[in-house]
C-alpha cells in the first residue's frame, strides 16, 4: 500500500467544503386523483384504484360510498433538501445528504397512536424531527493497480437508479462502481435491501451491471439486475404475515412490521439509446423482468412466475422557439385467470366461467418494478393517470404504485399510452406545454386500475380497454436564475376500465372525471 500510496499524499491536501440543495413549496387540488399507493398492505397488481381512492386521506374518507367520494380535495406540501460535500481533491469526497418533508401542511400526525414526526414539518407549532438522512457515502477514485483505465467506487447509502423513468430509483446502502473503457462505461453495482438475522440465509442482496457507450451521435447502453430476497415481501404491516392466507389490507398509523413468509429471486434486463437522428432527438427503451416467488413454510403450493415487460419512443423535433413530440408506451399487464390481485403464492385468482371461485395463482405476465423503486414519481408523462415534476413529495397519480417491500406495477404496469405534445418558449423565462394522451389498458380478463364486475353478482371482472383521454397544459416560469414556478392543469375523460365495483352492494361505480391542478415554486441553490 505504502508503493502506490506514497505519492498521493506527497502534497498537503486541500479540503473544499460545498453545500447544495433547494426548498420548495407544493400545491395540489384536484379530484379523483390520488397520492401515489405505497401501502404494502395494498400492492395489488390489478384492480388497484379503489384502494388509491381510500389512501388519499388518513382516514380513507374517499372511497366509494364515503363522504369524499366523488369531491374535489386540496392541500399544501412541501420538501428540502441540503447536500454536504467534502472534497479532497479530484479522487476522494465524502457526501452527507439530508431530506425534510411535510406530508401536509397542518397535518395532524402528530399525537396519541399516530405520532409521526418525520415528514411532517408543516405541522402547526412545527419544531418536528423531519430531518432524514437520505446519503452518506464515499467516493473514491482508485489508485493505479496496473490497469489501464480509470476506476472509481461508491460506498454507503447512496442513490441507486437504472433508467429511472422506465425501471428504478431507490437510495440504499451499496458499493458501486465506474470503469471507464473507451468508448464504454460499466458500472457495476452491489446493493443490501435486507438483513435481517445476521446467521440466516434470510436477507436481500442486488446484483447488477449496466454498461454503456457513445457510438456517433447516440449513446446506447445495457443493464441487468438480479435481485435475491430470501425474504418476501420484506416487511408487512399490522403484525400479519404475508402467506399462502394472501394479501393483508388496510393501515391506520403506525403499526407493527413483520418478515414475509415468502422468497422470490427476479431479475431485470434491458437497453436503451439516447441521441440524435437529424433533426429530430430520439429516446428508446424496453425492460424485461422475470423470476419467480416461493412459499417457503407451505408445501405443496405452486410458484408463482413473473415475466412482463415494457417499452417506450419518445421521438422530439425542436423547430426555433417550439418542440413537437410525441411518445409512445406500452406494459404488459396481468391475466387475472392465471393470477390473483397480490401476485402471490397459495392466492386465488378472479372467478372463472361457470365456477364461483378462482384457481391457485401461477404466473404474473404484468410488468413490474423492483422494491423501493420509485418509477411512478419520476416518469414525468402525465399530471392526471401519471405523474409530472419527479423529485416533488406527493406523486399523485391514478396510476402511480410504489411498494418499498415488494414488487409492484409502478406507473406503467397493465397500461399503454399514445403521447403528442407541443411547447413554445414565449419569453427567455416562461415556456408553455400542451399535450394530450391517449390510455389504454392491457390487462386481460380485468382492468389494471379499475375492478368492475360483469353484472351484479358476478365473480367475473369485465375486461375494458379504455383507461382515458387526457389534456394537459404546464407553465414553465423562470422567476430569476434560482427559482423557479411550475403550474401544471390536467383533466382526464375517464373510460370504462376506471370503474369500481361496490362490494358491499355488488354495483359498479364511474367516478367523475379526474381533474387536478399542481403548482411547485422551488429554490435550488
Amino acid at each position: 500500500m505504502f508503493a502506490f500510496g506514497t505519492p498521493g499524499y506527497a502534497q498537503a491536501p486541500k479540503l473544499e467544503f460545498k453545500a447544495s440543495g433547494f426548498i420548495d413549496t407544493q400545491t395540489f387540488i384536484g379530484e379523483g386523483v390520488p397520492q401515489y399507493n405505497n401501502n404494502p398492505g395494498n400492492t395489488d397488481i390489478y384492480g388497484v384504484v379503489n384502494k388509491n381512492y381510500a389512501l388519499t386521506s388518513p382516514s380513507g374518507t374517499y372511497g366509494i360510498g364515503s363522504a369524499g367520494w366523488n369531491k374535489v380535495q386540496s392541500n399544501w406540501e412541501g420538501r428540502a433538501h441540503l447536500k454536504f460535500d467534502a472534497v479532497m481533491g479530484p479522487n476522494l469526497s465524502g457526501t452527507i445528504y439530508f431530506e425534510i418533508d411535510t406530508y401536509r401542511w397542518g397535518s395532524v400526525f402528530n399525537t396519541g397512536a399516530n405520532t409521526r414526526e418525520a415528514n411532517n414539518f408543516g405541522a402547526w407549532t412545527t419544531d418536528r424531527t423531519a430531518v432524514e438522512v437520505k446519503n452518506v457515502y464515499v467516493d473514491v477514485g482508485l489508485p493505479y493497480f496496473g490497469v489501464p483505465w480509470p476506476v472509481t467506487v461508491r460506498v454507503g447509502a447512496q442513490p441507486i437508479g437504472v433508467r429511472p423513468n422506465m425501471l428504478m430509483y431507490t437510495d440504499g446502502a451499496g458499493v458501486t462502481g465506474g470503469i471507464k473503457i473507451d468508448p464504454v462505461m460499466i458500472m457495476p453495482i452491489y446493493a443490501k435491501a435486507l438483513e435481517n438475522l445476521d446467521f440466516a440465509d434470510d436477507d436481500c442482496d442486488v446484483w447488477g451491471l449496466h454498461a454503456n457507450a457513445k457510438i456517433g451521435t447516440f449513446t446506447v447502453g445495457g443493464y441487468g439486475l438480479y435481485y435475491r430476497m430470501n425474504t418476501y415481501p420484506f416487511y408487512v404491516v399490522n403484525g400479519t404475515v404475508i402467506s399462502s392466507a394472501g394479501q393483508t389490507t388496510g393501515f391506520t398509523g403506525i403499526s407493527t412490521q413483520v418478515p414475509g413468509t415468502l422468497k422470490s429471486h427476479m431479475f431485470w434486463g434491458g437497453v436503451y439509446a439516447d441521441g440524435k437522428a437529424g433533426p429530430v432527438n430520439l429516446n428508446f427503451d424496453f425492460v424485461e423482468d422475470y423470476g419467480t416467488v416461493q412459499e417457503r413454510n407451505t408445501p405443496g403450493l405452486p410458484n408463482v412466475t413473473n415475466q412482463g415487460w415494457a417499452t417506450r419512443l419518445k421521438i422530439d423535433y425542436p423547430w426555433e422557439k417550439f418542440n413537437f413530440g410525441v411518445v409512445g408506451m406500452y406494459a404488459t399487464g396481468a391475466d387475472t385467470r392465471r393470477t390473483s390481485s397480490s401476485g402471490l403464492p397459495g392466492s386465488l385468482t378472479a372467478g372463472l366461467p361457470g365456477a364461483a371461485a378462482g384457481r391457485l395463482s401461477t404466473r404474473d405476465t404484468s410488468y413490474v418494478i423492483p422494491p423501493g423503486a420509485e418509477q411512478s414519481t419520476a416518469d414525468q408523462e402525465s399530471v392526471v393517470v401519471y405523474s409530472m415534476e419527479p423529485g416533488a413529495t406527493g406523486g399523485y397519480g391514478i396510476a402511480n404504485m410504489i411498494s418499498y417491500y415488494q414488487v409492484s406495477i409502478g406507473g406503467f404496469g397493465g397500461t399503454w399510452f399514445t403521447k403528442l405534445y407541443s411547447s413554445v418558449k414565449l419569453a427567455p423565462w416562461y415556456k408553455l406545454t400542451l399535450q394530450g394522451l391517449y390510455i389504454g389498458d392491457t390487462t386481460q380478463n380485468g382492468n389494471t386500475l379499475g375492478n368492475a364486475i360483469k353484472y351484479k353478482g358476478s365473480s367475473l371482472l369485465r375486461d375494458d380497454s379504455c383507461i382515458g383521454f387526457e389534456l394537459d397544459l404546464m407553465n414553465d416560469i423562470q422567476i430569476y436564475n434560482n427559482l423557479r414556478f411550475w403550474v401544471g392543469a390536467g383533466y382526464l375523460f375517464a373510460g370504462s376500465a376506471l370503474d369500481v365495483n361496490n362490494a358491499g352492494t355488488g354495483v359498479n361505480h364511474s367516478a367523475a372525471n379526474p381533474w387536478a391542478i399542481r403548482t411547485r415554486l422551488i429554490y435550488n441553490f
